[in-house]
């Protein structure tokens, strides 16, 4: 069998003896624990009878006795009393170099132990003393006479076994300890901190990349529109006020309107004190007819200013957005002169004391004005929130121009083509209520009804009379800042010649470089379940009530077919421009045009849009919600982005 050598097995028994002399000066000065106190007092009864002295509550130890006592110890090991000083202060300094040098054998020590080293080397120290004191040799206290301490020695044979056992202890007490050691955080952190490093510079590169990717138009939702909870017409909101209201201008070609809206916190629409369900004034002309006159457009809309701040309570005013959105019409005017007239309509709403930014006065481009229009409808419908198939397309002619949107299925939008025109996209993707929606709109710009009528006026040569006007007309007509010639024939309108005239402005037969087209080179949305049903908006409804289709001045909605539009242009076109004023009802500026007009958008719904003539539409004005009336224009749907973004 192995065994230490000489050297070291000295070692061992100068570390024993050591620790038994500690323990005895213990013992002498403080009891040493129960036995060696009971051992303690004993000798120092017995001392006491020897030399006649008194012990009890009267004798109480001194410093003498202590001496004495460690004086015995020392004698026992042979030692002098200068000399165990020395002794203990290198075996002491053996045992520290010792302890160190086990205590953080890792070599990345210096960089973990402000992590936890310095603990587990406490932790370590104390267990080591521990498996000292059990490895080294019991002491027996004996009772006898002076209470002496006395030693129970062994063998070479025994300490040799002793200190192979206490060697395997000793590994067997640090597996364990290890084992049962958690690491820590930091520990985790520092032992990974390669692959954590290797891991975070790819993520790093694609969340740079990701940043810097351009939103395209495809892939947008506009704001706040994406934040609809369940339920008809609601989306969600920071908790505030009990009521929000929100001023919009609808700044178009044919006049200036106003809408003010009041909403709870869950963006239902609630009522006015009079009961309506908004705030709706409009006044002519537009915008557009104060092309360099900009102070006087912008005052222009004080007719609808003030009426709008009264329907606000003033302690609101701070938080109530005003905007203002233009249409077609400030598009068209040359040069500066359409910024010019929106700079001075933010210096008037500026100081309004409403909220108000510079940038809520703007220019609509076509895509955003056509999804705001069909936000609005299927919004006061309760149509968001269902799949795209339970939801109405929407078809708005204004003044300046006309746009289409509905959705589509999401197979559709993925192979929709780009515009020729390079500026706008053919598909908008929008989330709400927890639905995607992808919509296609466009917007035609100069196919408006007032637009169109110097696109058909300007086919007619200077020399020429025009088809589409009633006899007893000869005039101009203006639009923006451009102007046409219009003159009617010696027999009046024609209504054969003027569907001809209006259908070579529609540029049907310009070439289509997708599957299917509407008018101008224009791909359709490729049609399907979103466009079954299109509800038909402003001037189509506004032609159609004053020219008899609607009979019902009050009425909101109505159910027509195209062809109805054919058959009152056949009526219209045969009457004189006076006939028609009257019959009618219409202002002298509207009258000479009302053929054509009526002939235009027949042929818009049919040749342009594609609708069969006999194919039932609903043309809309208002929108029923919750027992009240809303205008089915577009500037809800602004109204909505303002109070949630």
């Amino acid at each position: 069998m192995w065994r230490r050598p000489q050297s070291e097995r000295r070692k061992k028994k100068m570390a024993v003896s050591d620790k038994r002399h500690e323990q005895c000066v213990t013992a002498a000065k403080f009891g040493g624990g129960r036995s060696a106190g009971r051992a303690g007092k004993k000798r120092a009864m017995t001392e006491g009878r020897k030399e006649g002295r008194k012990e009890g509550p009267g004798r109480r130890r001194t410093g003498e006795d202590d001496e004495e006592m460690v004086s015995s110890c020392n004698k026992h090991r042979g030692l002098s009393p200068g000399s165990r000083s020395e002794q203990q202060q290198q075996q002491q300094q053996q045992e520290e170099e010792h302890h160190q040098s086990k205590l953080c054998p890792c070599w990345w020590c210096t960089f973990r132990d402000r992590l936890g080293c310095g603990l587990w080397a406490v932790g370590w120290a104390d267990r080591s003393k521990l498996e000292d004191t059990r490895e080294g040799d019991e002491l027996e206290v004996s009772e006898g006479s002076f209470g002496q301490v006395r030693n129970r020695s062994t063998s070479s044979s025994q300490l040799d076994q002793s200190g192979e056992h206490q060697q395997q202890q000793h590994f067997e007490a640090h597996a364990k300890m290890r084992g049962a050691r958690q690491e820590s955080l930091g520990e985790k952190l520092y032992r990974y901190r390669g692959v954590l490093f290797v891991v975070s510079i790819p993520i790093a590169l694609i969340s740079f990349v990701l940043l810097l990717m351009p939103r395209s138009l495809d892939d947008a939702s506009i704001a706040g529109l994406d934040n609809f909870e369940p339920g008809p017409g609601k989306i969600l909101m920071e908790p505030g006020s009990t009521k929000r209201w929100s001023i919009v201008f609808d700044a178009g070609s044919s006049g200036s309107r106003v809408h003010v809206f009041a909403f709870d916190t869950s963006m239902d629409l609630i009522p006015f004190e009079d009961g309506s369900m908004e705030i709706f004034l409009q006044s002519k002309p537009g915008l557009s007819n104060y092309s360099g006159r900009p102070e006087e457009a912008a005052k222009s809309l004080n007719v609808l200013l003030d009426p709008a701040l009264e329907a606000v309570p003033r302690s609101s005013w701070s938080e109530t957005p005003v905007l203002l959105g233009a249409t077609a019409g400030l598009r068209l005017l040359p040069g500066e002169n359409s910024e010019n007239i929106l700079e001075q309509v933010r210096s008037l709403l500026g100081n309004t004391g409403l909220k108000f930014k510079d940038e809520w006065v703007s220019i609509l481009n076509g895509a955003k004005e056509g999804t705001y229009q069909w936000v609005t409808v299927n919004y006061l419908l309760g149509n968001l929130g269902k799949s795209f198939d339970k939801t109405v397309g929407v078809v708005d002619l204004g003044g300046g121009s006309v746009q289409m949107s509905y959705a589509i299925s999401e197979e559709t939008a993925k192979t929709a083509p780009k515009p020729q025109s390079g500026v706008d996209s053919y598909v908008v993707k929008l989330n709400l209520l927890g639905q995607t929606y992808y919509l296609y709109v466009y917007s035609y710009l100069r196919y408006g009804l007032q637009a169109v009528r110097g696109e058909i006026l300007k086919l007619v040569k200077k020399t020429d009379t025009c088809p589409c006007i009633p006899e007893g007309f000869d005039g101009t007509y203006k639009y923006g800042s451009e102007s046409w010639r219009a003159v009617a024939g010696p027999d009046g309108a024609d209504v054969a010649k003027c569907k001809e005239l209006a259908l070579e402005a529609l540029r049907k037969d310009d070439a289509c470089t997708s599957m299917q087209c509407t008018f101008g080179g224009v791909w359709s949305g490729g049609g399907g379940a979103g466009r079954k049903k299109l509800l038909v908006a402003s001037f189509f409804f506004d032609k159609a009530l004053e020219a008899g289709i609607i009979t019902d001045p009050k009425a909101s909605q109505a159910t027509i077919k195209p062809s109805n539009f054919q058959k009152a242009a056949a009526k219209a076109c045969k009457k004189n421009v006076d006939d028609v004023q009257s019959t009618y009802g219409l202002s002298a500026s509207d009258a000479p045009y009302f053929c054509m007009d009526l002939v235009y958008e027949y042929l818009l719904l049919v040749e342009g849009f594609g609708i069969d003539a006999n194919e039932e539409i609903t043309l809309v004005k208002q929108v029923s919600y919750q027992g009240g009336l809303v205008e089915a224009a577009w500037p809800l749907g602004m109204a909505i982005e303002s109070l949630s973004s």
